[in-house]
């Protein structure tokens, strides 16, 4: 069965959501709406997110990359493939334009789209006082000044080992997923999906020499505040911000969990990288 999530206040989430009922019932493939998706086409539902995924082997999201990252953190353990449908602007986890609906749902037919498996990490806050936290994300782990104009100290370790003290508004963590979002805006590299790595990326660092760092998703990336008397706000793909004082600790790692994200063929990642960043080449 296929599970059909959409950003309900997009502009285009009903067109969508009836276009891909039309293309599912054409094809005799069974479907069921979340809640809020239901209501857009007239339907009922009592399914949540979490709910839906239980009873789905395909959950197709329609909205953008903060779509599916929302979804994500709403099903909990059980994570399905998921085919993004973009209704929003630039998207790189949306693989499929509302004009390919209907060959979204003939990949789907023919069981030959690609599933690319894309890590998560998991950020487990331990406060000097105080109970822990733990919190899994697909693309990042931000710690910033929140509304403070003062730059912030961030002491930074690779598997213990001292690597730096940041100086700067904050720094973010990201997985080769977050590569193209909030770090690449920073000045941080792009990652391949398989790259097997984090990215440690300073943002606006006050040394000029301090620059994005390649890890390996294998090690734990610890951060702590220097300076005392300030604290910073730890956020995990944008949401619950946290505040993290001198003397807490943040230990970053790859999640044993992984995201099966839903490509169709011929969407190679090179390919939606030229699309996103409009990249033509050279003339020389």
């Amino acid at each position: 069965m296929i599970g059909l999530i959409a950003h309900s206040e997009k502009a285009d989430a009903r067109m969508a959501v009836a276009a891909m009922m039309k293309e599912l019932r054409a094809n005799d493939i069974a479907f069921e709406l979340e809640a809020n998706t239901a209501a857009l086409v007239g339907r009922k539902s009592q399914r949540d997110e979490r709910a839906l995924a239980a009873e789905s082997d395909l959950l197709v999201v329609m909205g953008g990359d903060g779509t599916i990252l929302r979804v994500v953190h709403k099903l909990g353990p059980t994570l399905r493939p998921i085919l993004g449908v973009n209704i929003g602007s630039l998207g790189f986890l949306t693989c499929v334009g509302v004009a390919e609906i209907s060959q979204a749902v003939a990949s789907i037919v023919r069981r030959d789209y690609v599933v690319s498996p894309r890590a998560l990490l998991q950020a487990e806050l331990s406060p000097v006082n105080g109970r822990g936290a733990k919190m899994q994300g697909l693309n990042d782990v931000v710690l910033s000044r929140g509304e403070r104009s003062q730059l912030v100290k961030i002491e930074v370790r690779i598997d213990g080992e001292e690597l730096t003290d940041y100086n700067a508004d904050g720094l973010i963590v990201a997985t080769p997923t977050g590569s193209t979002a909030y770090s690449l805006s920073a000045g941080g590299p792009v990652l391949m999906p398989d790259s097997g790595a984090f990215v440690v990326t300073p943002i606006c660092p006050h040394v000029l020499t301090n620059r994005s760092t390649v890890v390996s998703d294998g090690s734990v990336i610890e951060a702590r505040l220097v300076v005392p008397e300030k604290e910073v706000f730890v956020t995990v793909d944008g949401r619950a911000a946290r505040a993290m004082r001198v003397g807490d600790v943040l230990r970053i790692s790859k999640s044993d969990r992984t995201l099966p994200l839903v490509t169709l063929p011929g969407r190679s990642f090179p390919k939606v990288l030229r699309q996103k960043l409009k990249w033509s080449g050279s003339n020389v």
